[in-house]
């Protein structure tokens, strides 16, 4: 059986055009996985909004730009820039009918972000004048995404944990925010060596669970990494064999 996995979409503007757009390596990841990736619009109404998600399996939230810090009641920082309206509402509803339906929810960098402020939570709007660490969470422009560059020490308590088999593991960074404060009901599960967080679960939930670097760089040739989209498509599938059945 192959779960029906919605992956969130942009928006993209290219010459006067308006195109929804997705990184492709996750659904390519999800496919690899087993299960059937299908990309959820941007700009939707409501009602065609939720009729897509009561089809869906489990709810993929991707990398991409800055949340507008109106949703977790901060000023904008001069660094949160490429604020993207229409996707920001997207994710934090379908993320918000997600958490509260238990259905699997998998968010990777910017995803992880969303989750938090979508439960309550607040972010680091800018690591560099903020945090003010001497380590690097974002790689060089001249190095492929797939580029380790820094640890996570991992709770040994955690599904992440479990899932990787390891409490320490090198991990790419492409990101200038972070998780602040957590939302109410979720825990940090692992940190980079400077503090910022680097993954949440909800021990309430099914699955919900997110990472700040990004898996679907590394999962081709890193069984580690392969196996969190693979128990992301697994808890989608116990969820559609659970699913009761529509009139």
């Amino acid at each position: 059986m192959h779960p029906l996995i919605g992956i969130t979409s942009a928006d993209s503007v290219q010459n006067g055009k308006l195109y929804n757009r997705v990184y492709a390596p996750n659904a390519q990841a999800i496919a690899r996985a087993g299960g059937l990736p299908v990309f959820i619009p941007t700009g939707l109404d409501e009602v065609t909004l939720r009729a897509l998600y009561e089809r869906l399996d489990a709810v993929l939230l991707p990398g991409g730009p800055d949340l507008d810090p109106i949703y977790y009641g901060a000023e904008r920082h001069p660094q949160t820039i490429e604020i993207d309206d229409r996707r920001d509402l997207l994710e934090l509803t379908v993320t918000r009918w997600a958490v509260q339906d238990d259905l699997p929810v998998f968010g990777i960098c910017r995803g992880m972000q969303v989750l938090n402020v979508a439960l309550g939570g607040t972010l680091v709007q800018d690591i560099p004048s903020e945090v003010k660490s001497p380590l690097s969470h974002d790689i060089p422009p001249d190095l492929p995404r797939s580029t380790r560059i820094h640890e996570i020490t991992i709770d040994g308590h955690s599904r992440l944990a479990r899932i990787l088999g390891t409490t320490r593991i090198a991990v790419n960074s492409l990101h200038h925010q972070s998780v602040e404060q957590p939302a109410p009901g979720v825990q940090v599960t692992a940190h980079a060596p400077d503090g910022v967080v680097e993954a949440l679960e909800s021990p309430d939930h099914h699955f919900v669970m997110s990472v700040q670097w990004h898996p679907e760089d590394l999962y081709e040739g890193d069984e580690a990494m392969m196996r969190l989209f693979t128990a992301f498509v697994q808890a989608a599938r116990e969820r559609s064999a659970n699913r009761e059945p529509t009139a």
